[in-house]
């Protein structure tokens, strides 16, 4: 611990608090039910409704790869960013004589150089992790709408639409904390430069996260959406 100073312990609790701390806000917390996640599992209960009523379920299995495909270039790019930064570990003096050279940053040890990449490296494998297992609940999804029964009504309609829903949702979820993971590795990358930036790029990652998650356009027009779904009923 020597090699950081005490703002760096400072700044490395923020950035860990913060993101912890998001997570728990956004997927738990009690203003999670306004949120857009929150938003998005209606539409799915509603998908998975629609879903049953449909004869051919084509365009059903068509989002599922979509989905899938978005969600495997993601957990593909993981990979790739791991392995540039485990070569980066072998280039360290070079990048810190090149990072000395641009202005307002501290002078760092190779110690604790190598501390802030293995930061990196594990943000990305934990989003890979997260990556790869929605990738599989989306294949397991894709089963669940294949084994839908052809006729189903009723209170067995409702249970089953609930419980694909509720896998849909799950996958949805990891795919939001591999998606969050980037950004804080966006956060991460001002600790490179001084203590003090990484503290500004962590609020500047959970400010933006929040306005997306609680105050986005994207909010207002699935909100909207969903009050002219409701009046059509």
């Amino acid at each position: 611990m020597a090699d950081f100073a005490p703002l760096d312990i400072v700044a490395l609790a923020w950035f860990v608090l913060g993101w912890v701390g998001f997570n728990a806000f956004a997927d738990h917390g009690r203003w999670a039910a306004g949120g857009l996640s929150a938003a998005m599992a209606g539409f799915r209960r509603r998908w998975m409704d629609e879903m049953l009523g449909r004869e051919l379920r084509m365009v059903d299995t068509q989002i599922l790869a979509t989905l899938q495909q978005g969600i495997g270039f993601f957990a593909s790019t993981s990979i790739l960013v791991v392995g540039g930064l485990i070569a980066v570990l072998g280039a360290a003096d070079q990048a810190i004589d090149a990072l000395s050279d641009l202005p307002f940053t501290v002078n760092t040890s190779r110690l604790a150089w190598e501390i802030k990449i293995m930061l990196m490296v594990t943000i990305f494998v934990y989003a890979f992790f997260k990556f790869a297992r929605a990738f599989r609940l989306t294949n397991y999804c894709a089963v669940l709408v294949g084994a839908a029964p052809a006729a189903i009504e009723g209170d067995a309609a409702r249970a089953f639409a609930d419980h694909a829903a509720a896998l849909v949702s799950l996958a949805a979820r990891h795919t939001n904390r591999g998606l969050r993971a980037y950004f804080f590795g966006l956060a991460a990358l001002g600790w490179f430069l001084h203590p003090a930036a990484f503290m500004i790029t962590t609020a500047w990652v959970l400010a933006v996260m929040y306005r997306r998650e609680f105050a986005s356009k994207a909010l207002v027009a699935l909100k909207a959406a969903e009050s002219e779904i409701e009046r059509a009923r």
